[in-house]
């Protein structure tokens, strides 16, 4: 069963950097697709960037420019660099991940994200 344990959140004020990490446990035979939501008070949960099982990147075009996806396979790990915050960027961030099942001889990946971490607070103050 896959587990996303996420770390990194803190407040910053704007202008300033962050980075969060998200580490990946208990995928068998593949790896699925991963990404970051966030989540702001009072509005619903959205994708901030995501990242393919081959390799390519996505971004919502709030943060295009500004927050970097990036996995480090050797090390189980997602990160989510945030540089240039803002005050809209303040939410709780979610590691998500695809779920993976075996069919026809070989892990596969279901689509979307079935797999979420606990969440990590940030808050960027003006």
């Amino acid at each position: 069963q896959v587990q996303l344990v996420e770390s990194g959140g803190g407040s910053v004020q704007a202008g300033g950097s962050l980075k969060l990490a998200c580490v990946v446990s208990g995928y068998i035979g593949t790896r699925c697709a991963m990404g970051w939501y966030r989540q702001a008070p009072g509005k619903e949960r959205e994708l901030v960037s995501s990242i393919s099982s081959d390799g390519i990147t996505s971004y919502a075009d709030s943060v295009k420019g500004r927050f970097t996806i990036a996995q480090d396979n050797a090390k189980d790990t997602l990160y989510l660099q945030m540089n240039s915050l803002k005050t809209e960027d303040t939410a709780v961030y979610y590691c998500a991940a695809g779920k993976e099942y075996y069919s026809l001889r070989r892990y596969r990946c279901e689509s979307g994200f079935g797999v979420w971490g606990q969440g990590t607070q940030v808050t960027v103050s003006s």
